[in-house]
């Protein structure tokens, strides 16, 4: 790739930004390419056990002009029917061109990383297919076919030449021009260029260009027939002097088109860009409508350098039609010689071929074959081996010409400017293409990124997962420097949602390899979607759940969250005269001092709201809004801070004075019981009070220490389990009357504002009205009374099904709520900052449960997280399709027809010249 000025974008320019395609021999443009490079011929040589098997008798395989070789396209008859809601009746009676060509523009555009649910902008299809063969010979002849469903349906749902562009905007929802064209063997180039000039008037943004071919039946080989375009021997040797023709193949090619602007604008991977293209006809001045013509195919291939703009001599390889006829190639190669020569002179520096002689001729599909070939042939800087190539025809002047065939790969130099190529594609009839293709340019690169990364798969089926995690685990292999961002991006905003999905969270891509292969190595989540668009509920825990370093990794890595805590620690500093960073993020050999000062509930309370409230606006940001909220005691103050009541100042303010008003009380302490409320109040007295009901079946006592421990071996007695809260402050208890007045004159203070998003109340169990949280005594209350959060999660619980998240440090309420005997067993509940007994990476933990919403479906703005830095789009594998067979058989033909029916063929792919 060459460097490139974003501010110098060629007139008129258009760029490849995705590529699918099938063909004799391979199932991906990658595989097309190995094999290319490779000089493999993938024609097959038929066996007599494949021709018994399609019924060709022994008689016909015995003629000496019988000729069993054909360039077969493997499954074509299989297609993934649920993908694309069709039934298997459906599917079965679309002709194969169409479902090929189908899948092929879904890859195209994964290909891409631009779905048309995301892409902001229309999308146009150009595309022709070859003769629809299964209609007339395994639809129609099926008279059960034609009276349940009706000659008119059988044609139109997919059985015409005329409905695969449409048939393809409808499928997949693409509302640019949706345009068939049928021009014969350059039909897919010849819609190349029109999608180019489509794009070019602004008719559309994106476009999908390309043809299909497949022969019906398939693998019957064919008899040879001298002077017919037809190769005696199954080989098709271009440009050869032992060139006698061409063998036909099945085929299907897709590439996705932008403005080169737009394309770099967005980041996408550009494949090569299209500098100009022209497409004419020969009219009558040859020889015979068949025939070709030098003159006709030189004013194309001149025309399509001069829009482009570019001098023939920084043209170094053309992709040439090449059908190895002893007539057509010296024409073609007249017609080159003819449109070069208006602008050079100079001689063989420019190398030819063609494909053919690799896949034979797919008809329709050739165009974009020979386009995708060329494609490749400039990202790799390497000139295939035109196969078969040993001695030049002897009509091609060679010498004279600028071109040369070569017969092994060739490095393409990079000789100071961009290397170029050129793609010709000829049909019978006269209709001409010619495109001029560049190196695609660098791009901008992409910024800075996270330290982890989340990558999401999804699938319609566990196997379609698993199926997609192997073919990305052969990606990383195989491109181990791709930017493990760029992947992450590609993935979140160039795929679309499925059931089924699976989320790794990774720092390498070693570790994305391993975790997808085994689940170890990184975070993996696996689940299925039952809900899209599921809302979340924030949860905020009370005291208890600080410690130092919490959140430390974000603070570092997260901009949204650092700005919250810098904004709360300026505050803490200025208006509390307390330094709170010493706490939170003490420096090495400090952090047991910071974990004793840390339990001060002057500290502690404080430290938790920042930390809450930081970790919140993080979620948000990423656009993870909640629908409702509840905390936990001082975890209350934290959701109503977000939701408007008073701002982060007076919340921190607020919690602190709760913290100092705390210490200043006797000491008191806190057990909680297992036990149900009406089950422990009698064992209470005088002195205890009932602080929490967590669960049914656990409940909170507080007050004097004296009290406690009697209450707990009272309990022991029974073998009823307790366990002795850390915390020396007796809450929502007695203890604190003294402390109430003084509370209450500062809320007293503060200006209360009615919640902006719904919460839960400690005090009532259900959502918080305006005029509760506006009241300064509501604030008493929560201080004083008895926390309900049992209560108040069942009416979460009971709203809308929502993910439970704890936000913030620690995991006490996600497992109240697990617990929780009116959780669904489908609801999520997720923590999503590591517990202290979780060593672990803040932004790491943080980033597994944003895997976990998104595979339980919440809708996460994928926008917002990439925040302001760019990243690219790559070329990624596309789904695995489950495919299936699909096929209507045709009769039981009689043999006497057999030969006939074989020797017939495409007449108007036969020509003696083309």
């Amino acid at each position: 790739m060459t460097d490139f000025d974003p501010t110098d974008v060629p007139d008129g320019a258009i760029a490849i930004v995705g590529m699918a395609g099938r063909f004799p021999g391979a199932r991906s443009v990658a595989e097309f390419w190995r094999n290319l490079r490779e000089g493999r011929e993938s024609i097959t040589r038929l066996s007599d056990e494949m021709l018994e098997a399609a019924g060709i008798s022994e008689s016909l395989r015995g003629d000496p002009d019988y000729v069993g070789a054909e360039a077969l396209l493997d499954r074509m008859e299989y297609f993934d029917a649920g993908f694309f809601g069709m039934s298997p009746r459906d599917a079965a009676i679309m002709d194969p061109q169409v479902r090929n060509f189908l899948e092929c523009s879904w890859h195209a555009l994964e290909h891409a990383a631009h779905l048309p649910d995301r892409f902001t902008g229309s999308v146009g299809v150009f595309a022709g297919c070859g003769l629809n063969r299964y209609f007339w010979q395994n639809l129609l002849p099926d008279p059960e076919l034609r009276e349940s469903v009706g000659f008119f349906l059988l044609r139109h749902t997919g059985n015409d030449k005329d409905f695969l562009a449409t048939r393809v905007s409808w499928e997949l929802d693409l509302t640019g021009p949706s345009v068939g064209i049928q021009t014969a063997c350059s039909t897919s180039l010849v819609a190349v260029h029109y999608a180019c000039q489509s794009l070019l008037a602004w008719e559309c943004d994106m476009a999908l260009a390309g043809g299909v071919s497949i022969n019906q039946p398939q693998g019957e080989g064919y008899l040879y027939q001298e002077r017919e375009i037809l190769s005696p021997d199954g080989h098709c040797r271009s440009f050869d002097a032992r060139a006698e023709g061409t063998v036909f193949g099945s085929g299907v090619g897709v590439v996705a088109l932008r403005r080169l602007e737009d394309a770099l604008s967005d980041g996408d991977t550009i494949h090569a860009v299209i500098r100009g293209s022209a497409v004419n006809n020969d009219g009558s001045s040859k020889v015979s409508y068949l025939a070709p013509s030098v003159d006709g195919q030189a004013r194309a291939i001149a025309e399509a350098i001069s829009v482009a703009g570019v001098d023939p001599e920084t043209i170094g390889f053309v992709e040439g039609h090449g059908t190895a006829t002893p007539i057509g190639d010296p024409i073609e190669v007249a017609a080159l010689t003819q449109a070069f020569r208006t602008q050079t002179e100079k001689e063989g520096y420019c190398a030819l071929g063609s494909v053919k002689s690799n896949i034979g001729h797919l008809d329709t599909a050739a165009g974009v074959a020979s386009l995708i070939k060329a494609v490749e042939a400039l990202k790799h800087a390497e000139i295939p081996p035109t196969v078969h190539f040993e001695k030049p025809n002897a009509e091609i002047d060679f010498p004279a010409s600028p071109f040369f065939v070569n017969r092994e790969l060739l490095a393409w130099p990079d000789l100071g400017g961009k290397r170029r190529a050129g793609v010709s594609s000829l049909g019978v009839g006269g209709t001409n293409a010619h495109v001029v293709l560049e190196e695609a340019p660098a791009g901008r690169r992409s910024g800075p990124s996270r330290d982890w990364q989340m990558l999401p798969l999804s699938g319609r089926s566990r196997a379609v997962v698993e199926a997609a995690s192997r073919d990305l685990i052969d990606f990383l292999e195989e491109h181990p420097g791709t930017p493990l961002a760029d992947i992450s991006h590609t993935l979140r905003l160039g795929r679309a949602r499925f059931r089924h999905r699976r989320a790794v969270v990774c720092r390498e891509l070693e570790g994305a390899v391993e975790a997808f292969a085994t689940g170890q190595g990184g975070r993996l989540v696996d689940g299925v979607c039952a809900t899209q668009g599921r809302p979340v509920a924030f949860l905020f825990a009370g005291g208890g759940a600080q410690h130092p370093h919490m959140g430390r990794e974000l603070h570092d890595r997260e901009e949204v969250f650092r700005d919250v805590v810098d904004r709360c620690l300026r505050h803490m500093e200025g208006e509390e005269e307390l330094d709170l960073r010493a706490l939170l993020f003490p420096s090495p050999g400090q952090e047991e001092a910071a974990a004793r000062e840390l339990q001060r509930p002057s500290r502690a309370l404080p430290a938790l709201f920042a930390t809450q409230l930081a970790h919140a606006h993080l979620w948000m940001s990423w656009g993870v809004r909640p629908a409702s909220m509840i905390g936990h005691s001082m975890g209350e103050y934290t959701a109503a801070c977000l939701a408007g009541v008073f701002s982060p100042e007076e919340g921190l303010s607020l919690v602190t004075l709760r913290g100092r008003l705390f210490e200043s009380l006797d000491p008191g302490a806190m057990t909680s019981v297992n036990l149900g409320v009406e089950a422990l109040q009698p064992l209470l007295g005088d002195d205890l009070s009932i602080a929490a009901v967590n669960a049914p079946e656990l409940t909170l006592a507080a007050g004097p220490v004296d009290a406690v421990a009697a209450l707990e071996a009272r309990l022991a007695e029974r073998e009823v389990e307790t366990r002795r809260i850390r915390i020396d402050v007796a809450a929502h208890s007695s203890m604190l009357e003294p402390i109430l007045p003084e509370f209450r004159a500062y809320v007293e203070g503060m200006k209360l504002s009615p919640p902006e998003l719904p919460f839960v109340s400690n005090l009532t169990g259900d959502f918080v009205r305006a005029d509760e949280v506006t009241d300064p005594e509501h604030w008493v209350r929560h201080l004083r009374n008895t926390v309900r959060f049992s209560t108040g999660l069942a009416r979460l619980l009971d709203s809308d099904g929502a993910a439970l998240l704890e936000v913030g440090p620690g995991r006490t309420l996600a497992t109240l709520a697990k617990l929780h005997p009116d959780r669904a067993s489908t609801q999520p509940v997720l923590h999503s900052l590591p517990h202290p007994g979780e060593p672990d990476d803040a932004q790491a933990f943080t980033l597994t449960a944003l895997g976990a919403l998104w595979v339980h479906g919440v809708e996460i703005d994928w926008d917002a997280f990439d925040g302001s830095e760019f990243r690219r789009r790559i070329p990624l594998p596309g789904y695995p399709f489950e495919r299936e067979r699909h096929f209507v058989e045709p009769p039981a033909r009689p043999a006497s027809s057999e030969q006939a029916m074989t020797a017939a063929g495409d007449e108007e792919e036969k020509a003696s010249g083309e």
